[in-house]
């Protein structure tokens, strides 16, 4: 755990929180760090937004080694944000909830050497190299803030969640050196078919949508002339220089064509779209987020979160919240809801802050209320108590509430609760609901707690006290792992020209050192170009008239290699002879 502390963070995201184990990198995955890193520092400079470039400067982030998340925390306090670590894929959710709370979630796997241009998994590359640094311009990380807000109140669907455990699986065997292309494949297919059973778009799949084309696949100015500021293509070695391309097409932005355009994470983007400022999509996800639940409320809302069937708070006009999975919503002939049920443990809260005696061991088996005004046109949540006396609802006296819906409450009532002057809940005893011919609730079932509330104002995924409702207790630490773990030959072989690299001297014994590994390279590793590369560079820059800087340069050079692999050479080529410039 890194970051803010615990206590700062919702008990509903703390299960996604892990460790990084600094130690464990091996000096290949330092190496794939430091290639993307310099790629990143000489080819962004021009295309990129100069928020990122300036980020990138100012985070504190090294080129030579991969970045520890304490220190990437450290740099983003100063802005009031943080960063935590994740173990890999996390649910939409959850990777919102985080933005939410002003936190950056870290993956801290990096990108295998065969992965190095492009990988769907989240990882070190995309975070650090490509969220953490734009995040220190005032405006962009406010327009993360609001979307992060968005997408952990958008409501999703049970067809979702299927979706987000196949792409999921994708992400990690495409990322696995040992996946056979056949396993990628039905990886891939798994992905496609749970796609599928997908009907309609639910707000969670907008606001992904929207997330993907501008956080992650963004570009800012003009149409003809942009620059890049999503995360994902600051990360790709490869797409960062494709995208700007005649054959990616350029869309003016706007949240409609962001959320009507599908997109696929394990390839290329065909087309991107163009934003004039990071003010811009400020005002457009604001005006988006006024057609989602959590605004809206209503009974439209009520059925996206039945739809869900998970966790939703439904927060009435009294400002009472409940927080449940919703099992049914009774609907009159006008289509309005009148009633709704919860299923399975349930609470009650206000000001986002859980009600004594209203946890989910009270509600353990449910919830259920009618909603709306009283005949006469009466809001429950307007009255005083003396208004109440006179409606008859006065303590431990027998009473009968009509509601304008037609559902019939009668009882005796046990307690009147407050909020803020307000009346939010009536307890009755003996009591029975009904609603024409259908009853709701029976006395033998012990005591009917309603939620006073004319309308419903919002409903939104989650919890409103998510430290109440969720549970969460805190494993122990994990033993450290042992200090150093056995490398095999090849990551010895990057150690050890890294610390000729790093060392403080160049002499005859480290150029004699250099030409060993060479020796071994060229006769076990064949195909290991990215260590040639850095071996090309030590002699470029201590001795570039050496006869093996020809045949390195040869072997580089050698048109047998892969198209992908190809063009990372001529990239680390090109940074080699500039330097050397």
């Amino acid at each position: 755990m890194t970051g803010k502390g615990t206590k700062n963070i919702p008990a509903n995201l703390l299960p996604y929180i892990s460790k990084q184990y600094y130690h464990c990198y091996t000096p290949i995955e330092h190496a794939v760090w430091r290639f993307v890193m310099k790629q990143n520092h000489y080819f962004l400079k021009e295309i990129a937004h100069p928020a990122y470039v300036n980020g990138l400067r100012d985070s504190g982030i090294k080129t030579e080694s991969i970045p520890k998340v304490d220190d990437m925390n450290t740099s983003l306090s100063k802005v009031g944000w943080g960063a935590v670590t994740i173990d890999g894929l996390i649910p939409g959710s959850a990777f919102y909830g985080f933005l939410a709370n002003r936190l950056l979630p870290i993956a801290t796997e990096i990108r295998n050497v065969q992965n190095i241009a492009y990988t769907p998994a989240p990882d070190m590359l995309h975070e650090a190299a490509g969220h953490a640094p734009i995040l220190l311009d005032e405006a962009y990380r406010e327009f993360v803030r609001k979307i992060g807000e968005m997408g952990a109140k958008a409501l999703s669907s049970k067809e979702k969640a299927q979706v987000f455990m196949a792409v999921r699986h994708l992400t990690i065997v495409a990322e696995d050196p040992n996946s056979t292309p056949e396993q990628v494949k039905e990886a891939e297919l798994n992905v496609t078919e749970a796609r599928s059973k997908l009907q309609g778009l639910t707000e969670a799949d907008k606001v992904s949508r929207l997330f993907w084309w501008t956080v992650e696949y963004g570009l800012i100015g003009e149409l003809d002339n942009p620059k890049i500021y999503g995360a994902g293509l600051l990360s790709s070695v490869g797409e960062s220089q494709s995208c700007l391309k005649d054959d990616v097409r350029k869309i003016p932005f706007s949240v409609e064509a962001c959320i009507s355009t599908p997109y696929d994470v394990t390839k290329p983007q065909p087309q991107l779209f163009v934003c004039k400022s990071f003010d811009d999509l400020v005002a457009a996800i604001d005006d988006f987020a006024s057609t989602m639940a959590f605004r809206k409320g209503g009974t439209e809302s009520l059925v996206q979160a039945l739809q869900t069937d998970n966790t939703a708070t439904i927060c009435f006009s009294s400002g009472l919240q409940v927080t449940g999975t919703l099992a049914d919503v009774l609907i009159n002939d006008k289509t309005e809801a009148v009633y709704f049920k919860t299923k399975g443990p349930t609470a009650l809260a206000c000001n986002n802050q859980q009600l004594a005696g209203h946890g989910k061991e009270t509600h353990r088996k449910g919830f259920g209320t009618p909603i709306g005004r009283l005949k006469g046109n009466i809001i429950l949540e307007h009255c005083s108590m003396a208004q109440l006396k006179d409606l008859g609802i006065e303590v431990d006296k027998k009473v009968q509430l009509s509601f304008e819906s037609g559902v019939l409450v009668e009882g005796t009532v046990k307690g009147i609760l407050f909020s803020d002057t307000k009346p939010v809940i009536i307890s009755f005893k003996d009591c029975q609901v009904a609603y024409k011919d259908q009853v709701l609730f029976e006395p033998a079932w012990g005591t009917f707690d309603m939620a006073v509330g004319a309308s419903i104002d919002s409903v939104f995924a989650g919890a409103a006290d998510p430290n109440a409702y969720f549970e969460w207790a805190e494993n122990e630490e994990l033993e450290e792992m042992m200090e150093h773990l056995e490398w095999n030959e090849l990551e010895n072989l990057y150690e050890e020209i890294r610390n000729l690299r790093e060392g403080s001297v160049w002499n005859d014994e480290s150029e004699a050192h250099l030409e060993e590994v060479l020796a071994i390279l060229n006769e076990r590793y064949p195909k290991e170009w990215l260590l040639r590369l850095e071996i090309l560079e030590l002699y470029k820059l201590h001795d570039a008239n050496h006869q093996n800087v020809n045949a390195v340069m040869g072997k580089l050079q050698n048109t047998s290699w892969e198209s992908s692999v190809k063009q990372m050479i001529n990239r680390g080529l090109t940074l080699i002879n500039c330097f050397e410039k």
